[in-house]
């Protein structure tokens, strides 16, 4: 087994999941990239390369599972082992409750809840006999909602209760489960918030993907261990804020 770690993160082509991708490569670790966008995870492969690290695309749609299987798998064929698991992917669509679709409703579901499991179990088989962190990027939205947001919520409400459930079942393993729970994360033009979009949040700044990135190295060190079956919410304080109108 090599000394230098192995992550899986998967939805690293953009946004949270690439942060976290580059984050890893930083720190000597050597990332596969299971993204469905082709030219997105060939992006994040290649800015990893650059900066001296080892990256790994391999195209990967989380809503199917023989995908999620055969990812683990290329994995394992091209460096031998998996110490991490990031479950990022995921989609963000709203519709009416009236007007929700049995296909709208399965697609959310599919992607950012049953491939969750999955990819877990399947890592979970190679991580047995070293140990390992499995880290999932849940959603403050498991605890609070707009409207019309059910699909979503439930997925990552699912989400909290399935990594303590995880956690429990593979606890005489030595892998650790943890939910990351992002708030309000700027993926896009961060210069242009406003003053009041900042204020709002106890730590007066708006999230960036690096802090999601951060505690996902946290959570993934060894010596972290006695972090398990938790959630942690990133979010700037915003969960913990009384607003009466």
């Amino acid at each position: 087994m090599s000394e230098q770690k192995v992550v899986i993160v998967s939805g690293s082509g953009k946004g949270i999941g690439k942060e976290v991708a580059l984050h890893f490569a930083k720190n000597d670790y050597r990332v596969v990239i299971a993204e469905i966008n082709s030219d997105l995870g060939k992006r994040t492969a290649k800015e990893i390369s650059n900066q001296d690290g080892t990256g790994l695309f391999i195209q990967t749609d989380v809503s199917v599972v023989s995908e999620i299987l055969q990812m683990v798998k290329q994995t394992i064929d091209t460096f031998g082992q998996i110490d991490v698991l990031i479950n990022n992917a995921g989609i963000s669509e709203f519709a009416d409750i009236f007007e929700m679709t049995e296909a709208h409703w399965d697609k959310i579901i599919d992607t950012n809840l049953k491939s969750v499991f999955f990819a877990s179990c399947e890592v979970a088989r190679y991580m047995k006999g070293q140990g390992g962190s499995i880290i999932n990027i849940a959603s403050t939205r498991a605890l609070m909602s707009e409207p019309n947001c059910e699909a979503y919520a439930a997925s990552k409400g699912g989400i909290v209760s399935l990594t303590h459930a995880l956690a429990a079942s593979l606890s005489e393993f030595k892998i650790t489960v943890n939910a990351i729970l992002p708030g309000w994360i700027e993926t896009g033009d961060y210069e242009s918030l406003s003053r009041k979009n900042h204020d709002q949040h106890f730590s007066k700044r708006v999230g960036k993907p690096a802090d999601i990135a951060k505690a996902c190295f946290f959570l993934a060190n060894n010596e972290n261990s006695f972090i398990n079956g938790t959630q942690l919410i990133i979010d700037g304080g915003m969960t913990r804020k009384m607003i009466y109108e």
